[in-house]
């Protein structure tokens, strides 16, 4: 058999072999999105923008309904009143009831200051009879005796002061006045020594007649009797 005969070049050289076709392969690393037409890569950049948005918007929605409800929680804790309108009514018509109250004391005092004595004595006498639930109207009664010593009987007064005398005692003012009415009107005077050693102890201003006359404002006949009883004349 004859082999075939290769053809010589034309150069006399050695003949030339084609060169050998190599594929091209593409790389593991090249990205998927870059085989997509353009308007797929833009819709798929499109989509996972708006899913990263909505992951990121919804802790802040989560804490801006939380924020809220706390809000609401507290400003419902901020307006709760446990006072009925009932209570606060009551309270009102309290409130009013004693400030007439002080008013007509304080007027008595003033009164009473001024020498004014039948009229200071209706004023504490208002308090006593309207206002006898509250405290205060048992300095109104002290008020009341000492001027009842002046313009009216001087045995209701010294029954009003020994009366007083139990439900304020300490006061010095009423167990001063009660030791000068008991010596001078009652002619006891141990009686009234144990009414004033109770008074000087808390206040012994009570042994100067101007204190009394100029300071306390008591009634003329009132300090002539402490005089009496001062002196043991």
């Amino acid at each position: 058999m004859q082999l075939p005969v290769t053809p010589a070049s034309s150069a006399g050289g050695a003949a030339h072999l084609p060169a050998p076709t190599t594929a091209t392969t593409t790389t593991s690393s090249s990205c998927c999105c870059c085989l997509l037409p353009p308007s797929r890569r833009q819709l798929l950049a499109s989509t996972v923008s708006s899913g990263l948005l909505l992951l990121l918007a919804a802790p802040r929605a989560s804490a801006a309904a939380s924020s809220s409800s706390s809000s609401g929680d507290d400003a419902d804790a901020y307006n709760y009143d446990p006072v009925t309108a009932a209570e606060r009514a009551a309270s009102a018509s309290v409130s009013r009831r004693v400030g007439e109250a002080v008013r007509l004391l304080d007027l008595g005092r003033e009164l009473q200051a001024r020498g004014e004595f039948p009229a200071a004595l209706a004023s504490f006498t208002a308090v006593v009879r309207e206002y006898r639930d509250l405290a205060l109207s048992e300095y109104a009664r002290v008020g009341r005796a000492l001027v009842l010593y002046e313009v009216g009987d001087r045995d209701e007064s010294i029954a009003e002061m020994e009366d007083v005398s139990v439900a304020l005692r300490g006061y010095p003012e009423i167990h001063a006045a009660l030791a000068a009415a008991l010596y001078a009107d009652k002619h006891a005077p141990l009686l009234a020594e144990n009414q004033f050693a109770i008074a000087t102890l808390l206040d012994p201003h009570y042994t100067d007649l101007a204190y009394v006359r100029d300071t306390k404002h008591w009634p003329p006949s009132l300090v002539d009797s402490l005089q009496h009883f001062i002196t043991l004349s």
